[in-house]
């Protein structure tokens, strides 16, 4: 597998958790070989993750080092990379160091503390090296494959960021005759715009790729390289649910991708749907040390005991109720000591796409109907969304009912999963949705824009949904949920029937099946 995220080593979303579970359950089923390339970023310590630098297979007394050929216009360039390994759950981790990855201290984006050194790098923007970034770790990843002389069967490639890997092993030489046998899959986790990968500057694209012309004309979108177009004459192409594939190629939806759905299947090409898992151990609230939560609790089976989620939700209370300040980064506003009321919870990325700005005016006009109820939000991403939520939690009218933490980290995300009622996911398009899952692992019920990945939530069964994104209608669904936690015997039956249809639907164990079956088919119609 190819990807930029990876479980706890480096992650920005959703990717991480997709890739890290699939390959752990691959792993796990019939001892199957799975390895994973991803960059070595800055703000990794490889060492303490266990890692240790792999040696040269034809030289065991040097360490594996080599170039890769990242030409720009009219400059022949090479770059060079060492690697680590590590096996962690019979996953084979390669992590491939190269000052472009080292001097990068967010996965996609650039950091604070990167734009306060130098203003030029925006917090929240892309990195300005984006495209070479993927590219070297696409060749990179294939020149390690060679030169540990593997011969895999399925290469698979996780969003654009990788997808360009299919049209590098058919069309480039030094790499075609060696993965002839090779199949390759992309798999498609965000095909918004702005998420393709792409660039306009086709020269660039033709030196550092080293594609031929015939191969980036036929891949252009608006005038600019797609790498999913780039992809699909030589690849099966897969999305992470059933809906969003439907979305994508059969609905206008598709016009938040700029269309790349319909231009897929205007070349025969069909998107398959398969909806992400969840590895349902690794966020199991009974586990409360390893989880970082005040207290252990089960919200289904013969062992429910949800005595533990009232002492989590009284844990954090008590951390984000003593009133803060305008200048404190980490923590904006305050909440109320009531455990009694009902909190609403938020975990994501500042971003339009989420529809953080929905849910600020969202929750504008929940306060202002003067609720009896405590929320919470935990994120960064976009400068002006951060401001703008600072300033509903400074808000005097909602002074102790709303607490804002710009930041990230798995422990107080779990914490707050913890203690929640209900999880709010105003996203304006989501392919799949994994916090909704973990929201209910946790007897947290989401409530959700009902698109995408997001219909598996089932309206009044197993959480909250709403049809058209507004700021009204989130209020709405949101006072909706405020009336059922009036009935306790309600919500408990929406939290079992929850975690049920998780259990029979969306572990990785059945979900790793329909990969299983993707890789199979594919390799029976290899694209050569």
């Amino acid at each position: 597998m190819f990807s930029r995220e990876y479980g706890r080593l480096a992650g920005a979303g959703g990717v991480k958790d997709v890739v890290s579970q699939l390959a752990k359950a691959l792993a796990r089923w019939n001892n199957r070989a799975v390895s994973v390339v991803l960059p070595c970023y800055g703000f990794m310590d490889p060492e303490k993750l266990g890692f240790s630098r792999l040696e040269d297979p034809l030289h065991p007394d040097r360490l594996l080092e080599f170039d890769v050929a990242m030409d720009y216009i009219n400059l022949e360039r090479r770059e060079r990379i060492g690697v680590w390994h590590h096996t962690q759950d019979r996953v084979q981790i390669y992590l491939l160091e190269a000052q472009r990855f080292l001097e990068k201290q967010g996965v996609y984006t650039y950091t604070r503390e990167e734009s306060q050194r130098e203003p030029w790098k925006v917090q929240g923007q892309g990195h300005i090296d984006y495209f070479a970034i993927n590219v070297l770790l696409q060749k990179g990843g294939l020149d390690l494959i060679m030169l540990l002389d593997q011969k895999p069967q399925i290469v698979h490639c996780h969003d654009g960021h990788t997808a360009i890997v299919p049209a590098i092993i058919r069309e480039c030489d030094g790499y075609r005759n060696y993965f002839r046998d090779t199949s390759p899959l992309v798999t498609i986790h965000n095909a918004g715009v702005g998420y393709h990968q792409e660039v306009s500057d086709l020269p660039f694209v033709r030196a550092i790729t080293g594609l031929p012309w015939r191969v980036i004309n036929n891949s252009l979108l608006d005038h600019s390289f797609d790498p999913f177009l780039a992809a699909a004459p030589y690849a099966a192409i897969s999305t992470v649910s059933e809906n969003y594939a439907r979305e994508l190629q059969e609905t206008d939806a598709d016009y938040l991708t700029g269309w790349l759905g319909h231009r897929l299947l205007d070349s025969g090409v069909e998107i398959i749907g398969i909806t992400n898992g969840i590895d349902t151990e690794t966020f199991n609230p009974a586990e409360h040390q390893r989880m970082g939560i005040a207290a252990g609790f089960r919200v289904g089976g013969k062992t429910a005991d949800l005595e533990g989620k009232q002492k989590c939700k009284q844990a954090l209370l008590a951390e984000l109720s003593r009133p803060g300040h305008e200048n404190e980064e980490d923590r904006i506003g305050f909440l109320d000591l009531e455990p009694e009321r009902p909190l609403f919870t938020f975990i994501g990325r500042l971003s339009e796409q989420k529809g953080v700005d929905i849910l600020i005016e969202a929750l504008k006009l929940f306060f202002d109907d003067e609720v009896v109820a405590s929320v919470v939000c935990l994120g960064n991403g976009s400068e002006s969304l951060e401001q703008a939520l600072a300033a509903v939690a400074l808000e005097p009218r909602y002074q102790g009912r709303m607490c804002f933490l710009p930041t990230y980290n798995p422990k107080l995300a779990n914490q707050i999963y913890a203690a929640g009622d209900f999880f709010v996911i105003p996203s304006r398009y989501e392919p799949c949705g994994l916090t909704d899952y973990i929201a209910q692992l946790f007897g947290n019920l989401p409530i959700v824009h009902h698109i995408g990945g997001l219909v598996k939530v089932v309206d009044g069964v197993t959480g909250f949904a709403y049809e058209e994104n507004s700021p009204e209608n989130l209020a709405l669904a949101m006072h909706h949920a405020l009336n059922a936690f009036q009935d306790s015997q309600s919500i408990r039956d929406m939290q079992v029937a929850a975690l049920a249809k998780i259990s029979k639907e969306h572990t990785w164990k059945r979900v790793m099946q329909d990969y299983v079956h993707l890789y199979k088919a594919s390799r029976m119609d290899t694209k050569v």
